[in-house]
């Protein structure tokens, strides 16, 4: 579905950012990257959409270079799923879930009524049919996250990019988020997702790349690389993985930052 070869980037003022970065994504992975602040998480993120430039190496998808390839093909087949924002101009959230149709519809064309019929789907899908009229600027964090989700899949797109998922939301509204995740994996799509919380990767990940300077320092399956020394070194401060049994479920590993 989506490989990473040996990718490095920098800027001229700023020198190498990413140095020799290689991984796959295949149908149906939830890849997390996990890493501090300033590790070229975002900087990735905007290889992988092709804002950044790459000066060495190759990103494919399905095999084909994405340089080689228009941006309108690149939309049809990865979608971007930024951090929950709000607008200043007073779009009903269907209209911002008709949005993603925009690779499909012609320069200057309007979406159509299959269009909006799509993306009414989405809204749908999502469970947030009732917010169609609403105002997206005035609707919750989590709401308005689902509303950006509900765009990405009415882009029809088979891979998603997403920039910390849960960022600012509440405990309830980071879980609905994760449950939609593993929703969409289940139905084949492939996602590659930020987070600063390690705890994401045991519930619902099966690959997970560790990045520290511009660096993928580990990777592999949660249990693998989700370690307490891992996870020590990476964000320099003492951590616990610790399993809960509750007797009914598979045993769960939990994060456990230490403040001793």
């Amino acid at each position: 579905m989506f490989a990473v070869e040996n990718i490095s980037f920098g800027y001229p003022s700023s020198g190498s950012l990413l140095t020799d970065l290689s991984f796959t994504i295949n149908k149906g992975d939830v890849a997390c990257l996990l890493g501090p602040n300033g590790a070229g998480k975002t900087t990735l993120l905007r290889c992988l959409l092709g804002i950044n430039k790459v000066q060495s190496g190759s990103i494919k998808i399905k095999g084909r270079r994405i340089g080689d390839i228009t941006a309108k093909e690149l939309a049809c087949a990865m979608a971007y799923v930024p951090q929950a924002a709000t607008t200043v101009f007073p779009h009903r959230v269907l209209d911002i879930v008709v949005m993603g149709r925009t690779p499909h519809v012609g320069f200057t064309a309007v979406p159509t009524d299959e269009d909006y019929a799509m993306a009414e789907e989405s809204l749908a899908e999502l469970g947030i049919s009732h917010l169609a009229d609403c105002q997206f600027s005035r609707i919750s964090g989590g709401e308005r996250q689902l509303t950006l989700i509900a765009r990405a899949l009415t882009q029809r797109a088979e891979l998603f990019i997403m920039d910390e998922p849960t960022s600012s939301l509440d405990y309830g509204n980071q879980v609905r988020i994760l449950r939609v995740i593993d929703k969409l994996a289940k139905q084949g799509y492939s996602i590659i997702m930020t987070s600063h919380f390690p705890n994401h990767a045991f519930l619902l990940c099966n690959k997970v790349l560790i990045m520290k300077n511009g660096k993928i320092t580990a990777m592999g399956t949660p249990e693998e690389v989700v370690t307490d020394q891992i996870l020590s070194e990476l964000y320099t401060t003492k951590v616990r993985i610790v399993e809960l049994d509750d007797g009914v479920s598979d045993k769960l590993k939990v994060c456990v930052p230490m403040l001793t």
